[in-house]
């Protein structure tokens, strides 16, 4: 036998749903969405600040590809055929 786990108490309470499935209006006063991009202007200079080549970026890497214990080739080409078998959640089944 199949229990239930849905809670009665949660159920959609009829006078909150709207009518024809439209969504509720703004509440007055309300702005709509914005963008800002007083930041813009600071990350560009920070990201221009940062060198192209990071030298301990790529110690690391070359310690990461000496370490014998670092997933090899065959167990990255695995993972990778997994990534790629697996179904695109992102595109619908329509």
């Amino acid at each position: 036998m199949i229990t239930s786990t849905s809670s009665t108490d949660r159920a959609a309470r009829p006078e909150l749903v709207s009518a024809a499935g439209q969504a509720p209006g703004r509440a007055p006063g309300q702005r709509p969405d914005r963008i800002s991009t007083e930041n813009a202007a600071f990350l560009r200079a920070e990201l221009e600040r940062q060198p192209e080549v990071r030298p301990e970026v790529v110690a690391r890497a070359r310690l990461l590809a000496e370490d014998p214990n670092y997933p090899s080739a065959e167990a990255l080409r695995h993972v990778a055929e997994q990534i790629l078998g697996s179904p695109d959640l992102s595109e619908s089944e329509a």
